[in-house]
């Protein structure tokens, strides 16, 4: 069972950065993809970045241009550096991986709270 550990979340002030960690219990480089996803009160969950094996990136609107997603695969750990934070990022946000063939892996999540 793949275990993915989220940490970093926390409180800050509009304008403010956070860099949140998703630790994996296995290699990184054995997911297709890998992706930081969140879920604000009342809302659904929603994509906020994904890494593909190959590097490629892709970026929800409201993270594009703020949010930058990265990994290292030495130690095994996903990052999402989130930068110009505002309020409506207030949210849980959870790891996610994929591999072809294995069902979805999602970590239990770290609040983010974004205070105007």
């Amino acid at each position: 069972q793949v275990q993915l550990v989220e940490s970093g979340g926390g409180l800050v002030q509009a304008g403010g950065s956070l860099r949140l960690s998703c630790a994996a219990s296995r290699p990184i480089v054995t997911f297709n993809a890998m992706a930081w996803y969140r879920q604000a009160p009342g809302k659904q969950r929603e994509l906020v970045a994904q890494i593909s094996s190959g590097g490629r990136t892709r970026y929800s609107d409201s993270g594009m241009g703020r949010f930058t997603i990265s990994r290292d695969n030495a130690i095994n750990t996903l990052y999402l550096q989130m930068s110009s934070l505002k309020p409506e990022d207030t949210a849980v946000y959870y790891c996610n991986a994929f591999s072809i063939g294995e069902s979805y892996y999602w970590g239990e999540g770290t609040q983010v709270t974004v205070s105007s």
